[in-house]
């Protein structure tokens, strides 16, 4: 993209997937750590979501937009909602498959879920596209066409820096 951007990673309870890192990932926490955390406010956001917590740790999101840093969390429905309403004034997109069946099929190919969360997980999938009224932009994310994806948030980010009135957030 070519301009400064912070990915926020973040952090949860969840047992770590072959092939994932921790910091790189998620922040893979014990339930223990996840709670000290929580106690100490140092989540922006924070959920249950499939047995396992999630959280968005608030430093890293603050220290970027300290530096100028433009930020990208990744979160689910619920989490979009809740920051939403402590930051209305965040730009929120919402990544879309093309297609049930497609989902379907990711989720079939990573093959870390079973039969019953597997369809826990297409269910909720469901549920959340009603929550399109909640975000700012909507972009189908295609199956191997990441390419496509980051020009079109770059798009919407470069259209958002030519607002007459910036959106500016203040944590």
């Amino acid at each position: 993209m070519g301009r400064p951007l912070h990915y926020v990673v973040t952090a949860t309870t969840r047992p770590k997937r072959v092939g994932e890192r921790n910091g790189g990932d998620y922040y893979f926490l014990s339930s223990e750590e996840f709670q000290r955390m929580l106690d100490e406010q140092q989540f922006l956001e924070w959920a249950v979501v499939y047995g396992n917590y999630y959280g968005v740790p608030r430093d890293e999101i603050t220290l970027a937009l300290s530096k100028g840093v433009d930020v990208i969390v990744k979160v689910d429905v619920q989490g979009a909602s809740t920051i939403k309403k402590m930051l209305p004034q965040a730009v929120f997109i919402f990544l879309i498959p093309p297609s049930m069946e497609e989902l379907e099929n990711r989720l079939r190919n990573r093959l870390s879920e079973s039969s019953a969360d597997l369809a826990l997980r297409l269910k909720k999938a469901k549920e959340e596209t009603n929550s399109l009224q909640l975000f700012d932009y909507a972009i189908t994310s295609r199956q191997d066409k990441l390419d496509e994806v980051v020009f079109q948030i770059d798009a919407i980010v470069t259209a958002e820096k030519c607002r007459v009135s910036p959106r500016a957030i203040n944590l």
